[in-house]
């Protein structure tokens, strides 16, 4: 065409029809009419970048004008001009603003990212046990073991939702700051529980970690979890308990055997203690334990779950399996059942009912069994783990030889030795423990 477009002539365009192309000071402006009749302006030009012919589209009649079009291809000239590629440069534009729009809205999510979500999420995508989608079974689900046994599942959920959820669970976690996590162990250490507080800081910094390795927060975020840990340590601030070292000497032993019987524990509270003292095991273990793995017949009690992951077999002495004979007589499953559940008592209720009774203001019976007080008054307080320690100082006293007393503690042996000595000295456990059995007896008399 010789002659510059115009709206006249973009008027007559019908479906069809050739390109009509602009003149002059405007040439590389083009006008098409689509099959549908749609009519586009677009900008034709050699790209400074790649030497190709290049179009890009300026805009659609008439929501465009013809006006306003030779006016946007002045500046796309203007553009080419300086060695920039507008079909380029428009596609950077694009990119560019999608950008934004995504980080703005990663922005949004972060911030109604909630502590409790991230709490939640660690819990129930990493911890527990969980059903997704079966790839072999259409519209079934299978199941999905979590990173700790049911136990540890359900004491990771009490400690997260015990203090961080309650004190800090509404702000957005990106938000929370070292001091604030600070501050939060320091009033659980206040009230005096350094572990709980230990353990509140420890399932937190994984839980953000586990977020932070799933990309939920931006790339220079930093675990304040982590820094509030880091502050801690530097301040010397002591997360753990004290170790154990308490300990009942014959003469205690004998005082505390002939306070069970009529002392504020419950029935099958006293029979966990009983067991314990015969055995050795740690309170958790016999509180747990079932029928299915008692042999009386051969005297031994298999315990397949060990808190060093090593089965073993407890030798019975004539005590404890007299003791079990009688115990039977009333249980179903578990040696050991709560009258109200018919499940395994917990072991955290030993020691509750031994701080009530060491407290008797506080007991909610406000009874207190005084014949058995007084004598427990003489003596130094103890803990129900105490009994464990007891066992293996007792039979130390009695001449065990250290092996034999490690082996009947369920203590896996360390270093060259635990790796080549695997000899399980269950011969040895069951007369020591005997003997060990004998002597309690002689305490009470």
């Amino acid at each position: 065409m010789s002659k510059p477009l115009s709206a006249r002539t973009i008027e007559a365009m019908k479906p069809g029809d050739k390109v009509k192309v602009d003149v002059g000071e405007y040439s590389g402006l083009r006008m098409s009419c689509g099959k549908s009749g749609t009519k586009t302006f677009i900008y034709r030009y050699r790209s400074p970048e790649t030497g190709r012919l290049t179009q890009v589209k300026i805009g659609r009649y008439p929501q465009v004008s013809l006006a306003e079009a030779r006016v946007e291809l002045q500046a796309l000239k203007d553009l080419r001009r300086s060695g920039v590629c507008p079909k380029t440069e428009g596609i950077r534009e694009k990119e560019k603003v999608t950008l934004q729009i995504a980080e703005q809205a990663k922005d949004q999510n972060i911030n109604s990212f909630t502590l409790t979500d991230l709490i939640e999420s660690y819990l129930s995508e990493f911890i527990e046990d969980r059903f997704i989608q079966d790839a072999n079974n259409v519209g079934g689900t299978k199941r999905v073991t979590g990173a700790r046994k049911l136990k540890g599942q359900k004491e990771t959920r009490r400690t997260l939702y015990g203090d961080p959820v309650l004190s800090l669970g509404t702000i957005p976690a990106a938000k929370i700051t070292r001091k604030q996590i600070t501050d939060l162990i320091m009033n659980i250490v206040a009230r005096g529980a350094n572990v709980q507080a230990g353990n509140v800081l420890r399932e937190l910094c994984a839980a953000y970690e586990y977020s932070i390795g799933l990309g939920r927060f931006s790339d220079d975020f930093a675990n304040p979890a982590l820094l509030a840990k880091s502050s801690l340590r530097q301040a010397r601030v002591k997360l753990t308990s004290e170790k154990g070292r308490r300990t009942l000497s014959d003469n205690e032993l004998s005082i505390v055997l002939k306070w069970l019987p009529g002392s504020g524990f419950s029935f099958t509270q006293k029979n966990v203690l009983r067991f314990a003292l015969w055995t050795g095991c740690r309170t958790g273990e016999v509180c747990n334990a079932e029928w299915k793995d008692i042999d009386l017949e051969n005297r031994y009690w298999h315990i397949s779950e060990t808190k060093n992951d090593t089965e073993r077999y407890v030798q019975l002495s004539t005590q404890a399996v007299r003791f079990l004979e009688g115990l039977k007589l009333m249980t179903d499953n578990y040696l050991f059942p709560s009258t109200r559940t018919k499940l395994p008592i917990q072991q955290k209720s030993l020691s509750e009912i031994k701080w009530h009774l060491k407290n008797p203001d506080k007991l909610k019976n406000g009874h207190r069994f005084k014949p058995y007080q007084l004598w427990l008054d003489c003596i130094e307080d103890w803990s129900p783990h105490d009994l464990r320690r007891t066992v293996r100082t007792g039979l130390s006293r009695l001449g065990c030889p250290s092996e034999v007393a490690e082996a009947i503690l369920g203590h896996s042996r360390k270093g060259i030795e635990g790796t080549y000595d695997l000899h399980k000295y269950e011969k040895e456990c069951r007369i020591w423990l005997q003997n060990w059995a004998d002597h309690i007896e002689s305490l009470v008399g």
